[in-house]
């Protein structure tokens, strides 16, 4: 405990200590002790503040609980009645920090090596992630662009034994065709036209580390054989050269594109895929994990407001709803290049719907089913707004119920008061039937 005879020395104490608790009397020689609080709670907002007064009355308390007293004292009083509001406050103050402990494990929960999601798929995900991270297995990687297949790279590489070694990424789609063996491979000195200098390949590069071969659909299919001969021999020669490479690092592949597609189109060898995907890790489009948005918009909207020094706090009523209501086509790198947008341009400390991108706001996105007549009852809406986004999702009722911006729970009270039948059960009912 320590104490204060006036005022300014009462403000240094808090300033440098920061104490979970406070008494002070109303009357001071230097300040008013409404005032005192009002000071001291600036300082150190989540102090408790004990206020005794010897003239007590009804607007002195008032003043007091408004300034940030949590309590208020006539004199005289006992020494008990003091410990045992101070036992109460530090009690207070003890709960808020658990609270707020528990609120970032919650948090925590829902990120996994900057990769955000609450939903069921995604917490599926970051365990499944978690049990292979540390093996040798090769992985494959599946999902849409703007998914997020390389963070889950990343979280594979950096969760490994191997996480000290290089992590070496290479892009097949977006290098020519007749490029990418010398990039993987390296070459000698000569090998070629152009070839002016001894170059080292990534698999060299590699050594020690993991290797990601991002669209490893888009990869010719000599140079798949190639691929699947390093990986069994676990050596190679650099073009044009005699000498013998030996590697050792963990190959981690991803692609875009439907993977039976691939094998039936031959973009992808059948014999290279059984290789690669020991493990595959399917990474959902947002489109399955609406629930997932809005901490996703949370997450962005602190990222940009701190990135570009904006006192952007929220996102509008209206807007929300535009951010919700999209079937997000490029994924969660569209949702945050939105949230980006409209960090940029708010003029307030909400996002507005003016200030996302157009092709959020236009109306040709709104479904013409959404359209109703204007002699419906709100009643009808209601029912036919319930019934159309429970087709769009396919009658899951978790995604519907987060594009609806309702609990699970209040849906299926909803559909029981407008005697909505579940169409999906019924399909999955009948198709034992229709295929026997």
């Amino acid at each position: 405990m320590r104490t204060a005879l006036v005022g300014v020395r009462g403000e240094e104490i808090v300033k440098t200590w920061r104490p979970d608790a406070v008494v002070t009397d109303m009357v001071l020689p230097d300040v008013d002790g409404v005032d005192l609080v009002a000071k001291l709670k600036q300082i150190h907002a989540d102090c408790e503040m004990i206020v005794i007064s010897g003239h007590g009355s009804t607007p002195k308390a008032v003043d007091a609980i408004k300034a940030g007293a949590s309590y208020f004292l006539e004199k005289p009083i006992e020494a008990d009645g003091i410990l045992a509001l101070l036992e109460k406050a530090i009690e207070k103050r003890n709960l808020q920090d658990e609270n707020e402990q528990l609120r970032a494990k919650l948090t925590d929960r829902y990120r996994y090596a900057n990769i955000i999601g609450k939903s069921k798929k995604m917490q599926e995900l970051f365990d499944l992630v978690e049990s292979v991270a540390a093996s040798e297995a090769n992985i494959l990687i599946q999902g849409e662009n703007g998914t997020g297949k390389e963070l889950i790279a990343n979280a594979i590489h950096y969760n490994s034994k191997r996480a000290k070694g290089p992590f070496i990424k290479i892009n097949c789609a977006a290098i020519p065709k007749d490029l990418i063996e010398s990039e993987l491979f390296g070459y000698k000195r000569g090998a070629f036209t152009g070839a002016t200098m001894d170059k080292v390949g990534l698999f060299e590069m590699a050594e020690g580390g993991s290797l990601l071969l991002d669209e490893i659909g888009e990869m010719p299919s000599y140079l798949q054989t190639k691929l699947l001969r390093v990986l069994q021999e676990r050596e190679y020669r650099p073009i044009g050269s005699d000498r013998i490479v030996h590697v050792d690092f963990r190959l981690i592949t991803a692609t875009n594109v439907d993977l039976d597609t691939a094998l039936r189109e031959g973009k992808l060898r059948e014999d290279l895929y059984f290789r690669i995907n020991t493990i595959t890790l399917r990474v959902p489009p947002l489109r399955e994990r609406s629930e997932d948005i809005p901490l996703l918009c949370e997450h962005f909207l602190e990222k940009f407001s701190q990135r570009y020094q904006k006192n952007v706090k929220a996102i509008s009523p209206a807007a929300y709803h535009l951010l919700i209501r999209n079937r997000w086509p490029g994924n969660v790198r569209e949702l945050e290049n939105a949230i980006e947008r409209g960090v940029l341009v708010a003029k307030g400390n909400e996002i507005q719907p003016g200030d996302l991108p157009e092709s959020l706001r236009e109306e040709s996105n709104m479904p013409a089913e959404f359209v109703f007549p204007s002699h419906w009852t709100l009643a009808e809406i209601e029912k036919m707004a319930i019934v159309q986004t429970l087709q769009r999702t396919n009658w899951n009722k978790q995604e519907a119920a987060a594009i609806l911006g309702l609990y699970r729970p209040t849906l299926y009270s909803k559909m029981k008061k407008h005697e909505i039948h579940d169409m999906g059960r019924s399909a999955r009912q009948a198709a034992p039937a229709q295929t026997s």
